[in-house]
């Protein structure tokens, strides 16, 4: 990108969404989104070839921009399908194939313009009818895709592209938080008549090879929008389940770059001069998920019971080595309607056996289903299940590799764990709360909840809208399906012949935009 090209926005102020995007009307395309000049030690080079170490994987990885499940996945997404907004490195919403996104007044319709110029990896014009097909394929009736539920509201036969650059959105409520849903990695832009096995790139790079569960290599594609980027030719994204692994392999030269450092790890990559770490404060989170449909979880006074076993400084220290920030049973830290002022919940031993008992349950043995899917997973979960026997529970900690975890039985357990990235409030209950959202892993549908949640999407003004999510939040606190303990930070770490990377509160920092700035000093 460069200095001299002005991206603009048209907004009408007066949304006052919960994110605006009129601060970037007078910003250069090369500035707040992309600092990697600033954190680099010397000047970008063109070439090479960058091996990165990502945890997890499975033989039913994917390259479908549009249904990504586990890391690998969302790495692969972020690296060949390019949104109409993103997020910088201190997420807020910017602009991307777009150059303006303009509102009515009344948020129910939305115009979207691409920038001039741009392609395909195949060379073929990125058009409005690419847009328009990726999200019909997105909110597809017949098979909807991770990014639907977000946009169950829009008007799908009245989508349209009123020129080559020009797509109109229509919904059939207010939706405020528009630009959120399509800054998503889930709304990644594909052609017309596109297929996920052979897959035609709007993103920084295009795929080579790709073996499910192994690794997927990735070479430059040569029509990228952003002016100079990638730098790389070519990047290799190879699964590591096993942490060990992924740190032996760095610290051996297999790999340039891992994600989720083990932060037992930490001091021996700083003590290496050859290595470097890169830490970010994210709103990322490991929470314990129960299921509020199955015994005995669809009790709320043992799901606040659970709550109050955990002993939440405890899980930050020991289970993050202090790597991160005591969370609240609440997500989205980073949403400007994020109720900080709320009462901390504090480890209540006594108050967790009253509970139980009055439920029924005391002496209560459960199942606990982990994997070392994510960084701390596993050890959260042995963490938790030392703190529960002061209140009476038995924890069964049942450890499973990432394939069967996000198998069959994926959404299905009824006391388990996952691992999100940062979002905000409203676009996090579109990928995990609403009903029919595509990864409902506590199988939460409350009624008052919902209607606060949806009045809230359809809300333009901040102010109340923001009342609207505190109270969604109060009612999940109080008797949603999440224990939320902590927000990790991302720790990766990296040769230091690897220059550009730089901290990213999207929990995913190597990935987001770590590959396109990154260059290699070798």
């Amino acid at each position: 990108m460069t200095a001299h090209r002005r991206r603009k926005v048209t907004l009408i102020t007066a949304l006052a969404m919960s994110v605006s995007l009129t601060g970037l009307s007078a910003c250069s395309t090369g500035a707040s989104s992309d600092p990697a000049a600033a954190a680099a030690t010397s000047a970008p080079k063109s070439g090479g070839d960058m091996r990165v170490g990502i945890v997890g994987g499975s033989s039913k990885d994917t390259l479908d921009a549009h249904a990504p499940v586990t890391h690998p996945d969302e790495a692969r997404a972020i690296q060949l399908y390019d949104t109409l907004a993103s997020y910088d490195n201190d997420h807020k919403i910017q602009l991307a194939l777009t150059d303006a996104i303009t509102p009515s007044t009344d948020a129910k319709t939305w115009t979207v313009h691409l920038r001039a110029g741009l392609k395909f990896s195949d060379g073929k014009p990125i058009t409005a009818e690419d847009v328009v097909f990726t999200f019909k394929r997105i909110t597809d009736p017949k098979s909807p895709m991770a990014g639907a539920t977000a946009l169950s509201t829009l008007d799908r036969d009245a989508l349209k592209a009123s020129d080559a650059q020009t797509v109109v959105f229509s919904f059939t409520s207010p939706y405020a938080t528009f630009p959120d849903t399509v800054a998503q990695y889930t709304a990644g832009i594909v052609p017309v008549g596109y297929d996920p096995q052979k897959p035609v790139s709007s993103g920084p790079f295009m795929v080579d090879s790709f073996t499910p569960g192994q690794q997927s290599v990735f070479v430059k594609n040569p029509n990228y929008w952003r002016a100079g980027q990638p730098y790389l030719d070519k990047v290799t994204i190879i699964d590591f389940p096993d942490d060990t692994a992924r740190v032996n392999a760095l610290l051996g030269g297999q790999v340039d770059a891992i994600d989720q450092l083990p932060l037992g790890q930490v001091n021996v990559v700083k003590a290496n001069p050859a290595m470097k770490v890169l830490e970010s404060a994210t709103g990322s989170w490991l929470p314990f998920t129960m299921r509020v449909d199955q015994a005995p979880f669809d009790d709320p006074k043992v799901r606040e019971a659970f709550r109050l076993i955990v002993d939440r400084k405890q899980m930050v220290d020991q289970v993050l080595g202090g790597h991160g920030t005591i969370g609240n049973d609440m997500y989205g830290p980073f949403d400007a309607c994020f109720p900080s002022d709320a009462a901390q919940r504090q480890q209540n031993i006594e108050k967790a056996r009253q509970l139980l008992a009055e439920a029924g349950k005391s002496n209560l043995s459960v199942d606990l289903v982990t994997s070392p899917a994510a960084a701390g997973l596993v050890e959260a979960a042995q963490v938790f299940a030392e703190q529960a026997k002061a209140a009476g529970v038995t924890v069964n900690v049942k450890k499973v590799d990432p394939g069967e975890f996000y198998g069959d039985q994926y959404l299905k357990w009824s006391f388990s764990q996952d691992f999100w990235f940062t979002r905000d409030y409203l676009p996090q209950t579109a990928a995990s709360g609403l009903p029919g959202a595509p990864y409902n892993e506590t199988h939460w549908n409350d009624k008052e909840w919902t209607d606060l949640v949806t009045k809230a999407q359809a809300t333009t003004d901040a102010t109340a809208r923001c009342g609207l999510i505190k109270q969604a939040n109060k009612i999940e606190f109080d008797r949603g399906g999440y224990i939320i303990w902590g927000f990790p930070n991302s720790v990766d770490a990296y040769s230091s012949a690897v220059q550009g990377l730089t901290p990213d509160k999207s929990g995913i920092p190597l990935t987001s935009f770590g590959f396109r700035n990154a260059w290699l000093n070798k």
